[in-house]
Formats: C-alpha cells, structure tokens, sequence
C-alpha cells in the first residue's frame, strides 16, 4: 500500500466529521444544483418522497436497491435526467440490456411523484424525485445521509443504445469499468466507492454463473471465488439451470447498508465478476485493492466518500466539455 494511503488509514474520527462538513459545505460551489431549490415552490418535498420510501421499504426491503440502481443507471445515460423511467420501445433505456427484467421500482416512483403532484403540481422533476428517492434508500438501510443537489430537469429523450454502452456491467473488465466511469466524470475512487452499494441488493445467476463452470473458457471455475461459496452458488445456478434464480449480493449483510461488502471481496465472496476484480483482478494491485482494503476497515470514512461520489455523479457541468473542478 502506497504511503498516501498509509497517511489516510491514520485519520482519526475527528476525520470523519471534518471531511462530513467540508463535502456538505463545498458541494454548493461544484455545480448549478441547488440543495435549497424547491424551499419556496414545494417545501414539503423531503418530507413526502422520505414517507413513501418508508412506505416502500415496509412492503419490500428490496426496493432500497431497486431505487438507488435506477439512479445510478439514469445517472450514466445522458446524465441524472429521469430518462431510465420513460417508457417507450424497444430502443427505450427500458429495454436496454442492463435494464431488462432486471430495473424495477418504476410503481413506487410513480407513487412518489402523485404525492409529490398533489403537493405542488407541475413543479418537482422526476429525475430530482429519484435522487431524492435513492439518497433516502440508503439511508433508511443504515446508510449515509447526504444533500440532495436539486434543479435537474426531466429528459425527453431515452436511449437504449447508449444506455447498452455506457452503463457498467457485471462482465466488464477492470479497465472497461475505468473507461465508463471515466465517461460520466467519475474517476477510479468513485468505481470502488460506488461499488459498495452492492452491500444490500440481489442479482439473478444469469449475471455471474459464467464465474461457476467454465470461466472465460477455462473448463473451470473462476479461481478467485470461496470454495465454500463456490459449491453453494453452483447448487443454486447449475449449468444450464434457470437463469432467473435470485440470490442476495452480500450474504452476510443483506440489507444493512454497511462496508461489509469490501470485508467480503477480501475472502474472495465478491459474488459479480465486477466485484471481486476489484480486490483479485489483474491491475487491481496498484489501482483498487488498497481502496478496498481500507474501505473494509474504515466504514466512517467510506460513508462519506460515498456520500461525496453520488452527490459527484449527480452534478451538472458549468463547461460541457469538462468535468467540474
């Protein structure tokens, strides 16, 4: 590990809450957004979106995952613009790969926007309505709080196509996973940062049982899986098994949004491909594996690196042509 980040791993929690305020503090200079931007049109706004996630989270803890994967997957499409819920054909975000029979959470979106509606017609977007929605998700799983940078307006155009190339997959090698970060203006912190929110949430065996027989070829597993958790997830996705059979992303930590996700890349349980390379991968020595580490022991500062990555994703440039500096 570099010395860099042995100097890190010294911070004290006096850390914690300096970084907290100086995030908080300095985000309102880093974009158009505003956190103050309904206080006059639709003060209640907060106040109504956290009510129906809570409703949500009380009928399926899942939909947190749910709600904050369509931010993300919005997010890297065009920007955070609320193109993912339109609904159109079959070159809709909708339709796209990463999104088909895989997204969901449209209904409670819905739900959210008629209260919202009934409160302040025609005034909140629906791509602020889903950001608002993932921050509370994951803080209503124990996670980070943060604020929400408001003002996005709703997108009129949904594409499938680039949604297919830009959004990360569960397949991409390290380095494609740099690429589409780098993308969206996110750099190679944010790619671990952001992967922790796999500590809640579930994935169908379609997405990683190219890891459990014949990995890239190989007439064998994918090396750096547990052999534990290797015989179990081939009992649950046998080859040629049903595809659509679901099991949880973080075994140990199923719905409490925590830094239990990095403990487990380092027992090489990451259950996605494009999870444990982060840990196991070729180039992670040098590039995410020391991120990995430390987030697995310093939870305090992850949260709030989190909380500055998703605000970060979320921003809008002042000049098109670079990222805010």
């Amino acid at each position: 590990m570099s010395d860099s980040n042995k100097v890190t791993m010294n911070r004290s929690s006096n850390a914690y809450f300096w970084l907290m305020s100086f995030f908080i503090l300095s985000v309102g200079v880093r974009c158009q957004l505003t956190t103050d931007f309904y206080k006059t049109t639709c003060p209640d706004v907060f106040r109504i979106v956290r009510r129906e996630v809570q409703k949500a989270l009380r009928n399926e803890m899942r939909i947190s995952t749910s709600l904050l994967r369509l931010h993300f997957h919005d997010c890297f499409v065009n920007g955070c613009d609320g193109s993912v819920l339109l609904d159109g054909n079959q070159d809709s975000e909708k339709f796209a790969t990463p999104n088909l029979n895989s997204a969901r959470g449209f209904e409670v979106i819905d739900t959210i926007k008629s209260s919202v509606e009934r409160a302040c017609s025609g005034v909140v977007s629906c791509a602020d309505i889903l950001a608002i929605a993932a921050r509370d998700s994951v803080v209503l799983s124990g996670g980070p709080f943060w604020y929400v940078q408001l003002g996005r307006r709703d997108g009129l155009i949904s594409n499938g196509t680039l949604a297919n190339l830009a959004i990360p997959s569960p397949f991409d090698t390290l380095d494609t996973i740099f690429s589409k970060f780098n993308d969206v203006g996110l750099d190679l912190k944010d790619v671990v940062t952001l992967s922790g929110s796999h500590t809640i949430g579930r994935a169908r065996c379609t997405f990683f049982s190219n890891r459990l027989f014949n990995f890239s070829g190989s007439d064998a597993p994918d090396c750096t899986i547990e052999a534990t958790m290797l015989t179990e997830l081939q009992n649950l996705c046998p080859q040629n098994g049903d595809g659509n059979r679901i099991t949880v992303l973080d075994k140990g930590s199923v719905d409490l949004f925590d830094n239990h996700y990095f403990k487990k890349l380092l027992d090489g349980k990451g259950l996605l491909s494009s999870d444990q390379i982060l840990f196991s991968g070729e180039n992670a020595t040098t590039t995410t594996k020391p991120l990995v580490q430390f987030y697995s022991v310093y939870e305090r500062i992850f949260f709030v690196e989190f909380a500055y990555a998703m605000i970060k994703m979320g921003e809008i440039r002042k000049n098109c042509r670079v990222v805010n500096s």
